[in-house]
């Protein structure tokens, strides 16, 4: 996979130093920090639906409740 990304030089030191105390290619370093967060978020999502099932409302009853409607 090309680098398409471009880091600020903070993060870009930041993943170096990173690189340089594992030993993992900063590459395989980026795409696993990218893999690890997806999952992480994925799964946050994945709960908070869960926890709270979105109610559907047309938008009739959005304008009667916030008082522009009929």
């Amino acid at each position: 996979m090309p680098h398409l990304v471009r880091f600020p030089r903070d993060l870009e030191a930041r993943l170096e130093r990173a690189s340089q105390h594992t030993g993992i290619a900063k590459a395989e370093l980026i795409e696993r920090l990218v893999q690890d967060s997806l999952t992480q978020l994925e799964t946050q999502l994945l709960l908070e639906e869960c926890a709270s099932p979105r109610v559907e409302r047309n938008i009739d009853q959005l304008l009667r409740e916030s008082g522009l409607g009929a």
